[in-house]
C-alpha cells in the first residue's frame, strides 16, 4: 500500500510497469485509458473512476493503492546491462507495430534495442519441419539478412528456430518475440540460441517477468511477429498451424504474405498451400520477397520523411540524424543521400561504399535495402552495387 505523496513521486517508468501488472488490465484497455491521460501517473491514487473507462474492481483497487514491491523484480531486471523497457511513447517503440489494431501497450527487450526500429520481414513454419524446408528457411533468412533485412520469428523449434540462426550466420540480425516473460527461455533448448540472439538482435515480449508459457499467450505474439514486419514468409505449415494464425493477422493488417509451396503429398505443404488459394505469393527467391514488400517498404520510408520533415519544421536547424529509426529507413536522409552519391552505374562493392560513407556495415545495409526497394539502386552478385 502506498501514500499519495508515493504516487506524487512515482517516475514514468514505475507507473507504465504498475499499469501493465494492474490486474484486468490488458494491451486494449491500457490504451484506451492512456488516450484520456497525459501521463501514467494520472491513473493512480484516484479516489474515483470515470463510467466511460470502464474499468473492473480489481483494477480500480489496484490503481488506487499502488505498490511499488509488485514491480521490484521489474526494476532490479532494468538495472542489468541490455534490458529495456520501451512503452508506445518512446522514440524506439517500432513504427509499424504503432499502426496494427490491438498494439502492446509496452515492451520488454533483451538485447540491442535499436534493432526494433530496423526494416524486418517475419519467417515462421512448423515446428517439426521437414528437412527440404529448413533448407529453404536458411535459404531465404541468410539471403534477407544479407541485404540487411532484420528477420523476425517466434524461436520456436523447426523453422523459427532455423530462421534465426542463418539470420546471425550470415552476419545479419534477428529478432525472437516471445510467449514468456523475458527471464524465461522456451523452449529451454533454444538457451544458447536466446543468449547469441541477445548479442546479435533482440529478445521481445509484452508479458512482464514471470509470465510462464501458455497456449493463450502464442497467438498474442503471433500478432506482434506480424505487426513489427513487412510481410510474411511461411516456409511450412499444416492447416491446423498456429504459422496460419499469423499469416491470417499479417492479411488483416493488409501486409503481404508469401508462402513456399510444397509436394502435395506432404500434409505440412497444406497449410502454405491454403495461402496460395487465399492470395498469399508463392515465391521461390528473395528477390521476389523484396518485389513483394516493396510497396510497403516505400510507404514505411515515405511515412518517416514526413515525420523527419515535419521535425524539421518546428526547429531552427535541420535535426541530427542520429536516432537508429531514421538511419534504419530515411533513404531522403543526408545519409541516403550520401550512400546513393557514392554508387556509380558501374558495380560498387559494398565494402567501399561502407569506407567511404563512415557508417556502419548494419547502416549502410539498411539504407541500401531501402534504396533498393525505391528502384535506385540495383543489388548485384558478389556484395555490389549500382545506380539506376
Amino acid at each position: 500500500m502506498r501514500s499519495l505523496s508515493y504516487i506524487a513521486s512515482m517516475t514514468e517508468t514505475e507507473a507504465w510497469l504498475l499499469l501493465i501488472r494492474t490486474p484486468g488490465l490488458g494491451p486494449v484497455r491500457i490504451n484506451r485509458l492512456m488516450a484520456q491521460l497525459e501521463s501514467p501517473r494520472e491513473a493512480f491514487g484516484r479516489a474515483r473512476f470515470p463510467p466511460e473507462w470502464k474499468l473492473p474492481v480489481a483494477a480500480q483497487q489496484a490503481l488506487r493503492s499502488p505498490d511499488l514491491s509488485a514491480i521490484q523484480r521489474d526494476l532490479d531486471w532494468l538495472q542489468q546491462p541490455g534490458n529495456h523497457f520501451i512503452t508506445r511513447e518512446d522514440a524506439l517503440f517500432p513504427p509499424l507495430l504503432r499502426e496494427i489494431p490491438q498494439p502492446p501497450a509496452a515492451l520488454f527487450v533483451h538485447g540491442q534495442a535499436e534493432t526494433l526500429v530496423q526494416p524486418q520481414v517475419a519467417i515462421i513454419g512448423s515446428r517439426h519441419a521437414t528437412e527440404g524446408a529448413l533448407r529453404n528457411t536458411r535459404d531465404f533468412a541468410s539471403e534477407l539478412a544479407r541485404v540487411g533485412l532484420t528477420v523476425t520469428s517466434g524461436m520456436a523449434l523447426g523453422v523459427d528456430g532455423a530462421s534465426h540462426q542463418a539470420a546471425l550466420d550470415a552476419g545479419g540480425t534477428t529478432i525472437a518475440v516471445t510467449g514468456t516473460g523475458l527471464d524465461i527461455v522456451y523452449p529451454a533448448a533454444h538457451r544458447q540460441l536466446a543468449h547469441r540472439i541477445a548479442r546479435h538482435g533482440a529478445l521481445v515480449s509484452e508479458f512482464p517477468l514471470g509470465t510462464p508459457a501458455a497456449a493463450s499467450h502464442f497467438p498474442r505474439r503471433n500478432r506482434l511477429i506480424a505487426g513489427l514486419s513487412l510481410g510474411t514468409l511461411v516456409c511450412e505449415a499444416g492447416l491446423k498451424s498456429g504459422s496460419l494464425i499469423t499469416a491470417r493477422l499479417t492479411m488483416e493488417m493488409n501486409r503481404p504474405v508469401m508462402a513456399i509451396p510444397g509436394s502435395i503429398h506432404n500434409p505440412l505443404a497444406r497449410g502454405c498451400h491454403q495461402l496460395i488459394k487465399q492470395g498469399a505469393r508463392l515465391v521461390e527467391s528473395a528477390s521476389e520477397m523484396l518485389e513483394e514488400i516493396r510497396p510497403m517498404s516505400q510507404r514505411l520510408a515515405g511515412d518517416l520523411k514526413k515525420r523527419l520533415q515535419a521535425a524539421e519544421s518546428t526547429q531552427k536547424s535541420p535535426p541530427v540524424l542520429d536516432s537508429p529509426e531514421q538511419l534504419a529507413y530515411s533513404a531522403a536522409s543526408p545519409e541516403g543521400q550520401k550512400i546513393l552519391n557514392l554508387i556509380g552505374f558501374d558495380p560498387t562493392p559494398i565494402d567501399q561504399i561502407i569506407s567511404k560513407s563512415g557508417l556502419t556495415a548494419n547502416e549502410v545495409s539498411s539504407i541500401l535495402l531501402i534504396l533498393e526497394l525505391e528502384g535506385t539502386v540495383e543489388s548485384l552478385p558478389g556484395a555490389q552495387y549500382t545506380r539506376l
